[in-house]
């Protein structure tokens, strides 16, 4: 154990060091021409290649309207797959410009690891699926269960933290990537997988029989999910983060793929105008030129069309919209004003 934690001790020592970007980014992907962005390593409905091997899913749509935004073409993305472990080490060495993978934003993770959280595109919970054979309805009865879990996630953190704070044993079988998990859980390796509920209904949406497994109900943990950049390059900072607000901040004011030529030829909304270029100069003052959001909504749609393409409840991950609706519907997506 105390080898284990020198190890862990070194290694976010190294993070934190290497994370502190120099301002270039933007620069460095321009003269590229091409965004590197960190992705899951296959999470259907996030991030995972389809039958031609092109990455689609609502985490890879993020990617590809901050492409968009800066280099004018949304296919400009070299998609890198990342687990738990290496997400942040992969960001801080430049390997990516760019992490949009299924990450919680946390206090170490922000200020220990030096990452820069640009905002959150999904709020989610950590769950547990279980074979419904198991006849268990309820995270309540799984004292002494054997539990699938990622290393170097909050996931395996909340697990530890509910297991003690309900007196109750768990044995757990750790694993790197999603698809090991399912392929531990189907094998029956495993009583339960633990991860964020978002990432079980899509892992139990790839099943050949998904109706033979069970979520649970409980909720155990906040997980704020949402793309990453390195710290000390607060304009490419800037770059991500308001791409992500504006993807929310569309749906609100009814921009969306079908209507954005005509509306990024002027409008009576003046909000709509800054945001599409057609007032102000906001592209320039990112570095951009003066249509990048309206390139970032041609890639995609506004945050609601890519929730409901990849993952809404339409799709075989059938997820609703709940606290991701629109602050305007009873949710917590809130974009701050394009002003």
């Amino acid at each position: 154990m105390q080898k284990y934690v020198l190890a862990s001790a070194v290694a976010v020592t190294a993070i934190a060091a290497a994370g502190m970007a120099s301002a270039q980014t933007l620069e460095e992907v321009k003269d590229r021409g091409v965004l590197n962005c960190g992705v899951n390593t296959g999470l259907v409905g996030f991030a995972a290649p389809d039958a031609e091997g092109e990455w689609e899913g609502f985490d890879v749509a993020v990617c590809r309207a901050v492409a968009a935004a800066v280099l004018g073409d949304a296919s400009s993305v070299e998609f890198v797959s990342t687990t738990g472990k290496t997400r942040f080490t992969a960001l801080a060495s430049g390997e990516v410009d760019m992490v949009s993978r299924n990450t919680t934003w946390t206090f170490t993770r922000d200020v220990d690891l030096k990452n820069e959280f640009v905002g959150i595109n999904y709020y989610d919970g950590q769950g547990f699926m279980v074979p419904k054979g198991l006849g268990v309805s309820s995270a309540t009865e799984l004292d002494g269960a054997t539990i699938c879990i990622q290393t170097g996630t909050t996931t395996e953190l909340n697990l530890a933290d509910y297991f003690r704070s309900n007196n109750m044993d768990y044995d757990p079988v750790p694993i790197e990537t999603n698809a090991e998990a399912q392929q531990q859980y189907l094998a029956g390796a495993c009583d339960v997988y633990t991860t964020d509920a978002s990432g079980l209904a899509a892992t139990r949406a790839a099943f050949e029989t998904p109706g033979d497994h069970v979520i649970l109900p409980e909720i155990i943990s906040k997980e704020p999910l949402g793309p990453l950049v390195r710290n000390g390059d607060p304009e490419w900072a800037d770059i991500v983060r308001w791409t992500l607000n504006g993807l929310i901040a569309a749906e609100e004011y009814g921009i969306t793929s079908t209507n954005i030529e005509e509306l990024a030829q002027g409008t009576n909304n003046p909000e709509i105008n800054r945001m599409l270029g057609t007032e102000g100069n906001f592209g320039e003052l990112l570095g951009l030129e003066s249509d990048w959001l309206v390139n970032a909504l041609k890639a995609g749609g506004n945050y609601g069309e890519i929730f409901e393409r990849h993952i809404g409840e339409n799709t075989p991950i059938g997820l609703a919209r709940g606290l991701n609706a629109q602050w305007t519907e009873g949710g917590l997506m809130y974009s701050p004003p394009f002003r």
